[in-house]
């Protein structure tokens, strides 16, 4: 059996990061997949992409990943990207849009947000028709298959449909969970013999209050949303500050 744990939108939450990796780990995963969003809204950006660097076997661009390298230059990119060396920035600059692989027969296309670009979601509620197109090629982006399936992040809840007959999962967040305070992580598992693969959620606790006190002792911007998102698991809107 091939063994994945697909994470995403860690979102500088070392807290969480770790402690996902520490059940990677107990779990014996083969290898660790990560659908973007390293950096922004946390305190830590410096730390989780180091960790990211060390443990992760692919690793794919987010939205703020792209923003904080350069992208964008709101109060929440900016201060990331002061505490970024200018290595980690190129690297967070020149990751790969998504990943396509062949599992037991079948073609799997990983991104970040959608299919159509970093900036594009593809929320739970989209019609049928964007869902659909969700899984036709894209070479702007390197996405030359038709897809059979689709592994993506972005919205920060978890979520497994049927399209049509081709799997449509959400990985949820490890670092920001917007549909409960419990970070995610996705377990994808194949034959190598047969079509068949299972996918699996899980949720775990994680130091909470020691994530929270780095934030408090950072002076990153909007701390007290973060720590909001993080004790409700609601989004705490910043658009008439910010211009988001």
């Amino acid at each position: 059996m091939i063994r994945l744990a697909v994470l995403s939108d860690l979102h500088a939450n070392l807290e969480a990061t770790l402690a996902v990796h520490a059940d990677v780990k107990r779990r014996g995963l083969d290898e660790i997949w990560v659908l973007g969003d390293l950096v922004g809204k946390g305190p830590r950006p410096r730390e989780v992409v180091e960790w990211t660097q060390a443990y992760a076997t692919r690793v794919i661009q987010g939205n703020w990943d792209a923003r904080v390298a350069g992208a964008t230059n709101r109060p929440q990119d900016l201060w990331p990207r002061s505490r970024l060396t200018p290595d980690q920035l190129a690297y967070l600059a020149g990751l790969p849009y998504g990943i396509e692989e062949q599992f037991g027969g079948a073609w799997w296309r990983f991104v970040h947000a959608s299919s159509k670009g970093l900036f594009h979601r593809l929320y739970p509620h989209s019609s049928l028709a964007e869902q659909l197109d969700a899984y036709l090629p894209n070479p702007q982006f390197a996405l030359r298959q038709h897809a059979d399936a689709l592994v993506y992040a972005d919205v920060h809840e978890t979520l497994m449909l049927d399209v049509e007959g081709r799997p449509l999962i959400n990985t949820g967040s490890v670092g920001n969970p917007l549909d409960s305070t419990l970070p995610s992580y996705l377990i994808l598992e194949f034959d190598p013999n047969s079509p068949a693969h299972s996918a699996t959620f899980v949720r775990l606790t994680y130091n909470r209050d020691a994530e929270i006190a780095a934030a408090e002792a950072s002076g990153m911007p909007f701390t007290r949303e973060y720590i909001a998102e993080l004790l409700t698991g609601a989004y705490q809107k910043r658009r008439a500050r910010t211009g988001e």
